[in-house]
């Protein structure tokens, strides 16, 4: 298969997987806690790129095995406990668009922290990514009452660790093959990750009861497809075609999120939409 038809082949996978895991997170969470639903696809994604990638470890100096640990924690294990928690308060759909905002928290975290500079462009984008957040929110707020939105900045803040973490995989990261870094990553979190799910009583569930065993089976999609899988490939994807390229996933994302969401029973008004647009509108100004 050419270059071409496989960016595309991956990009249209990426695209249904990762618009697909806000709504696996939702439908897990029926018969588990948000906090058990995040450690589990924390350890299933751990222990399956272990057993796919354990030799890559070997390229691991014990510098980067620092700075790994520090991207584990802030671009990995926190924000997967935040997207959990946000999606029991907040519909599934507003959350992939808030996600959205990642490209434009990575460029402000770049700049205040890895002195990286912006054009007067890419200002505009983030005006407009922030203009679309706060409208998205608002509406939100005043058209569901029902909802707490205020678990909006849950989201925000873990878009912030996803910034972080590929702004550190950028600066100190590069001379690291994928692979290494990914599972590198991941084997920083299993051990905390077990530690957590112990301590919310989940080894004494009732697992012969069906409705927690279909909870695990829609965690172990998330964790093998949506995380382990989806992050090796998306990286494939990067080589093959452009980081650019790469990139404008982050707009298909929000639609399918969208879709499941509507399917699902969420009424997402058409403010809302047009506010997700908007955010939309800055990020692809930023990456142009």
């Amino acid at each position: 298969m050419s270059n071409n038809k496989l960016k595309w082949l991956i990009f249209t996978g990426l695209s249904l997987v990762w618009g697909s895991s806000f709504i696996l997170m939702k439908l897990a969470m029926l018969h588990l806690s948000a906090i058990q639903v995040g450690a589990l696809r924390m350890i299933i994604a751990a222990v399956f790129l272990l057993l796919i990638g354990f030799k890559s470890l070997k390229h691991i100096s014990l510098r980067q095995w620092r700075i790994l640990f520090f991207i584990a924690l802030a671009g990995t294990f926190i924000p997967t406990f935040l997207f959990t928690l946000a999606i029991q308060h907040i519909d599934s759909g507003i959350v992939a668009i808030l996600n959205s905002f990642t490209p434009l928290n990575t460029l402000l975290v770049g700049y205040f922290f890895f002195h990286y500079l912006f054009n007067k462009r890419q200002v505009t984008g983030i005006i407009l990514g922030i203009i679309g957040t706060v409208l998205l929110v608002g509406v939100g707020a005043q058209s569901h009452p029902e909802s707490n939105y205020w678990y909006a900045l849950l989201v925000l803040a873990a878009t912030i660790g996803y910034a972080i973490n590929v702004n550190v995989i950028k600066l100190y990261l590069a001379d690291l093959d994928i692979m290494s870094i990914a599972v590198g990553n991941f084997a920083w979190v299993l051990l905390p990750a077990l530690v957590v799910l112990y301590f919310t009583g989940f080894f004494h569930m009732d697992f012969i009861h069906t409705p927690v065993s279909m909870s695990l089976l829609y965690v172990a999609i998330l964790a093998i497809l949506g995380t382990a899988l989806a992050m090796i490939y998306f990286n494939k994807m990067i080589k093959i075609a452009s980081p650019i390229f790469a990139a404008s996933v982050t707009y298909t994302i929000p639609v399918v999120a969208l879709l499941w969401g509507l399917w699902d029973g969420e009424h997402i008004s058409l403010l809302q939409i047009l506010a997700g647009g908007i955010i939309l509108l800055g990020v692809y100004i930023v990456n142009k």
